[in-house]
């Protein structure tokens, strides 16, 4: 399976939602939260140059956030991307 990533915020109802979708296909992630974190949050804006949470990385692609999360569900490509079949 592939390593996935999401940065998140414990506030934030759109990190919630990306989670409830991975968890829902059964897929393990490493969660950043960087509520509190500075650095943390540097660092998402250095992979991903966006600002808002969460930023999904797969495999070290970035998705993108909860939004293309659930596009790339719908499309089958996030299916590809957790079995390694697509580089993007």
């Amino acid at each position: 399976m592939a390593r996935v990533e999401i940065y998140t915020k414990d506030y934030c109802p759109y990190c919630k939602r990306a989670k409830h979708l991975l968890e829902t296909k059964g897929v393990k992630f490493e969660e950043y939260d960087i509520t509190n974190d500075a650095a943390g949050q540097r660092d998402m804006i250095q992979r991903s140059e966006r600002r808002t949470v969460p930023q999904i990385f797969i495999d070290g692609f970035h998705v993108g956030g909860s939004d293309d999360l659930i596009e790339a569900n719908r499309s089958g490509q996030l299916d590809q991307l957790l079995t390694g079949k697509s580089a993007a």
